[in-house]
């Protein structure tokens, strides 16, 4: 080989390394945006009738909301009761009303779910209408609600 030839050799190298190297950078930055682009999500099962269990699960949900605004990152956040949890979301009887009441005005991003096989049986066995929170929004059934979020890629929280 001639000079020539060794130096056009060496700078087509040198050009197909750089290639290399931004296509390499290119490809990470593609495959990381969407990890950052989804919101995070989380559903924060209630099935028991505990003061304790109610505000756990209120906790949970403000403290997840706190971290990611922290982060500069959305988060969605779904409370589901049904079974003797319900009573977190009856007008009537929750220990917790105001807490939902002002949660829901800070947070734009939660959601109070109330199943409503537990309404109709609740209802049934005590022969009148079970008021819901205003919050609440009834859902058919609470554990197959789990489910359905469980399979769109909530995080799974029982406090």
């Amino acid at each position: 080989m001639i000079q020539g030839e060794i130096d056009a050799m060496g700078e087509w190298e040198n050009g197909m390394n750089s290639r290399i190297f931004g296509a390499a950078l290119l490809g990470l930055s593609l495959v990381a945006a969407p990890v950052f682009a989804d919101p995070a999500k989380v559903a924060i099962h209630v099935d028991e009738e505990s003061i304790q269990t109610m505000n756990m699960a209120l906790n949970n949900a403000a403290n997840i909301a706190k971290h990611y605004e922290s982060l500069g990152q959305e988060v969605a956040i779904e409370i589901v009761t049904y079974g003797p949890g319900l009573h977190m979301l009856r007008e009537d009887t929750s220990p917790v009303a105001d807490r939902i009441e002002v949660m829901a005005l800070e947070l734009d991003n939660i959601t109070f779910s109330a199943c409503l096989n537990t309404v109709e049986a609740m209802t049934q066995k005590e022969r009148k209408d079970v008021p819901l929170v205003s919050e609440a929004e009834v859902v058919p059934s609470g554990a197959v609600r789990l489910m359905e979020l469980q399979a769109d890629g909530y995080a799974y929280l029982r406090p």
